[in-house]
């Protein structure tokens, strides 16, 4: 009875069918193929590699994320204790990003590797913004970069060399500080040199309270502002190297979550085309035993 109801139908649809007329719905997300009669096609060995792929890197980008999440708490504690350090030096010798000197030292703070969101590009679009102000013909400015691989090698290698072998009137450290997983802003700190200090504190400005301390032990101000200005230096870049790992595993927490969901739903597509792909082709081969069995009769 079934093999009748096959052969009526393939008599009906014979004439208007060819065996390789039905093919499977067009994807963007596998190539497409060609057979010998220009027909195009999509194997289903094809998609079934493609979700594979898809696959393996929706887990490594769940492991990625784990990862990410498990550092930043670390990290995240070390930052807030850091920040200890560097706010009484901030509130005693100040920040004063606006202050107009000849010579300046730009410091930029950025990660070590990447798939880490737009904290890189944040910092490099301050950088050069800095940059274009800080530019004129009286004017010196010197750049450090840090976030090679050696980052944490060289970090107090980098503050001996640029405190020591540098003349510098304003040094600027331009990091990511950490505010939540999903949130951190481009942020520059502001390290004046002991001599433009001395000179503000007599000038009457900001710095004026420093003259109503008194030192003891034989140091004159001058020493004393020198090794004031070298400690808060160094906590600063310590502090700015901590906010930055922070905003990066953040940054790659959130992307690596995104990127998770993407796969799931580049996979759910793909799933829908490899279904509709062996439908396609189960069809077609109906198609063929009917049209078989309707050249056999006939």
């Amino acid at each position: 009875m079934a093999m009748a109801a096959f052969r009526r139908e393939g008599r009906r649809f014979a004439p208007f069918l060819h065996p390789n007329s039905i093919t499977a719905p067009r994807s963007s997300l596998i190539p497409q193929e060609l057979d010998h009669e220009g027909v195009r096609f999509i194997s289903t060995q094809v998609v079934r590699n493609r979700m594979k792929s898809v696959k393996n890197i929706q887990k490594i980008t769940k492991a990625m994320k784990m990862v990410a999440a498990s550092k930043l708490r670390g990290v995240q504690t070390k930052a807030e204790n850091s920040r200890g350090m560097w706010q009484p030096f901030t509130a005693l010798l100040g920040d004063t990003p606006s202050i107009d000197v000849k010579k300046n030292i730009l410091v930029t703070i950025s990660s070590d590797k990447g798939l880490c969101g737009g904290i890189n590009s944040t910092s490099v679009k301050m950088s050069k913004a800095i940059h274009k102000l800080n530019s004129g013909p009286d004017k010196e400015t010197k750049y450090v970069i840090v976030g090679e691989k050696a980052k944490a090698q060289l970090i107090s290698v980098l503050a001996d060399d640029i405190l020591k072998n540098v003349e510098y009137d304003a040094l600027r450290v331009v990091f990511n500080k950490f505010h939540s997983v999903v949130s951190f802003v481009p942020t520059m700190s502001t390290v004046l040199s002991p001599e433009v200090v001395e000179k503000e504190a007599e000038a009457g400005g900001k710095f004026e309270g420093l003259d109503s301390y008194e030192i003891e032990g034989g140091e004159t101000k001058s020493e004393v502002l020198q090794n004031l200005t070298e400690f808060q230096f160094a906590s600063v870049l310590f502090n700015a190297v901590l906010e930055n790992a922070c905003s990066e595993m953040g940054a790659r927490m959130s992307a690596m979550d995104s990127s998770s969901r993407n796969a799931g739903e580049m996979l759910d597509r793909l799933t829908l085309t490899y279904n509709r792909t062996r439908q396609a082709s189960i069809t077609t081969e109906l198609i063929e035993i009917i049209s078989g069995a309707s050249a056999l009769e006939g």
